[in-house]
């Protein structure tokens, strides 16, 4: 016959129970804890779509920690395989989201803090990789292509084509998506599915750009130690040659190439545009530098921006009310850090062609779909690119280095509006992607 228990022994049960109770909830780890990760010899890290968790040492506690998701708005289902996206190279193919917002013209509100954990952790992680790129027997070198938006990528289909069929041992392609921006639906998909790393608002006039930067460089760091040349583009940029002809031309190259810009008109007000004495100690007028913020930058120089916080202390200080329109950080700082690191490591100019006549609100000529065809596109690819401080067609030494005269060939363009990419995908074979 069973007995009923008294209150008394619920209660003496109850008691028992309790610590137990409480070591397993303060001992059972996170569920949504990452659980595959890329190994490294320093570092490794995940791009995932849930928790992203950058590990360091394991002997070392202060090495670890976990990374916000991103928003489920941003980022694309799961799924057991990654087919490449359907494209058209039809002359009437036209996104029905085709707007774009380029990455330096965010203009979201959200408070962005410059003083974040996550990412300081993240910098430091980076800046602690092999400068130079660990390849087994048999690897080659990869080329990482960095996208920073705040929109859809209206060139998807195109950048598809210029993927298409090339072994996925040569690049890889990093995400920088503003979490805050809109219109992420379908979500990014083809080559670009899971590729959007964890993100934060960017916004313009704010250090908030060199942040993501520094992000996608970081992250593209740590996830691949076969990553050799870092190509940032922006949703606006278009590619101007094949995808062989761009990775033999960088991986052959041993050098950077950033815009590296001195005594431009202005740059005394963009240098003091936080205060006449702000940027001192660090950084002296002499030292400052204006250029393009799409550069392509080897392994050694992707590190040094990780690991750099002597620049950054100034760079990310805010800049006066009174001077928004002499603040553009991203434009400032890395060619300054670059030309006070290493600046015979770089060439002083950009790979993405670009034309300020006829600018507007601090942003560049857009091209439309109505003037794109072969002639646009031979253009582009025939002019030169401006080293330092010359006009454009090559020039003497500069910036420290031992440059002589050269022609580098522009391997992207911008700005193109979501229109052109019917006229653009109608031209891929026989023009863009022919070398």
């Amino acid at each position: 016959m069973m007995l009923s228990p008294s209150p008394f022994s619920l209660l003496c049960a109850l008691l028992l129970c309790l610590p137990l109770a409480i070591i397993f909830t303060t001992t059972t780890p996170p569920s949504t804890t990452t659980s595959a990760t890329t190994e490294t010899p320093s570092a490794a890290v995940v791009i995932s779509c849930t928790t992203t968790t950058i590990t360091g040492n394991s002997n070392n506690n202060n090495n670890s920690i976990r990374i916000r998701p991103l928003s489920a708005l941003i980022l694309p289902t799961p799924t057991t395989s990654q087919k490449p996206q359907e494209v058209t190279k039809d002359a009437n193919f036209s996104s029905s989201t085709a707007s774009f917002t380029d990455s330096t013209a965010a203009q979201n509100e959200t408070e962005v803090d410059y003083n974040d954990e996550e990412d300081n952790e993240l910098f430091r992680l980076a800046g602690r990789v092999n400068s130079n790129p660990e390849l087994s027997p048999g690897k080659r070198k990869k080329v990482a292509f960095l996208f920073l938006t705040t929109s859809p990528l209206p060139f998807a289909p195109l950048w598809e084509l210029f993927f298409n069929q090339t072994p996925r041992n040569l690049y890889n392609i990093y995400v920088h998506a503003d979490p805050s921006g809109s219109g992420y639906s379908p979500p990014f998909r083809g080559v670009f599915g899971n590729r959007v790393i964890p993100s934060k608002p960017t916004r313009r006039h704010t250090p908030a750009l060199i942040a993501a930067a520094r992000r996608l460089l970081s992250r593209a760091l740590l996830h691949d130690k076969s990553n050799y040349m870092f190509a940032l583009l922006s949703p606006s940029c278009v590619p101007l040659h094949s995808f062989n002809f761009t990775y033999n031309f960088l991986t052959k190259s041993g050098r950077s190439f950033i815009e590296i810009l001195k005594d431009e008109p202005g740059a005394y007000d963009r240098w003091a545009a936080r205060g006449e004495e702000a940027m001192l100690p660090e950084v002296k007028f002499e030292n400052f530098r204006i250029g393009s913020q799409f550069f392509v930058l080897k392994r050694k120089h992707a590190r040094a921006v990780a690991r750099d916080k002597k620049l950054w202390s100034k760079f990310k200080l805010p800049c006066l009310s009174t001077s928004l329109g002499a603040c553009y950080p991203e434009e400032h700082y890395f060619p300054t850090l670059l030309n006070m690191v290493d600046p015979g490591g770089c060439v002083p100019a950009t790979l993405t062609s670009v034309d300020w006549n006829g600018s507007f609100a601090g942003h560049p000529r857009m091209y439309h779909g109505a003037e794109v065809g072969p002639e646009l596109i031979w253009e582009l690819r025939n002019r030169e690119p401006r080293y330092g401080g010359s006009s454009g067609g090559g020039g003497g030494p500069t910036n420290g280095s031992d440059l002589v005269r050269r022609r580098d060939p522009f391997l992207f363009a911008r700005k193109f509006s979501p229109d052109s990419l019917g006229p653009l995908m109608s031209i891929a074979d026989d023009v863009l992607f022919k070398d």
